[in-house]
């Protein structure tokens, strides 16, 4: 592979091959590939079996840890915490692969309220 330098020679111009570094040559290739790929991913995976441990007032914040790990996102809704766990990936052909957990804790640090979502419709790993 190489890029294309002009060259002019009295009243003709004429393109002439000149040789990429090695370097240069890879970084092209792996761009070449991320864009042919056509995918991108958002977020981090996380494990979804535990989801079923998850218990309405009695999982701690340091249970959920435990089970998935640090959260991708955190927030807070009617003044309560919020833990997102999510993975999102984009096809440029074909269909998305999305799945999120939200889980709001209580004033406790108790798990008040979840839910889980998912492009997969087996919903499971």
């Amino acid at each position: 592979m190489g890029e294309c330098v002009q060259k002019t020679v009295g009243l003709e111009t004429s393109i002439t091959s000149k040789p990429l570094g090695r370097k240069k040559s890879w970084v092209l290739l792996a761009v070449m590939m991320a864009l042919f790929s056509g995918c991108a991913s958002v977020g981090q995976e996380f494990p979804v079996s535990p989801i079923a441990e998850i218990r309405i007032g009695e999982t701690s914040k340091d249970e959920v840890r435990e089970l998935f790990g640090t959260p991708w996102r955190v927030g807070v809704e009617n003044g309560k915490r919020t833990w997102t766990y999510g993975h999102y990936r984009y096809r440029l052909i074909g269909d998305p692969s999305t799945r999120d957990l939200l889980i709001r804790f209580n004033h406790q640090d108790l798990v008040e309220h979840f839910s889980f979502n998912t492009t997969d419709h087996g919903g499971q790993d």
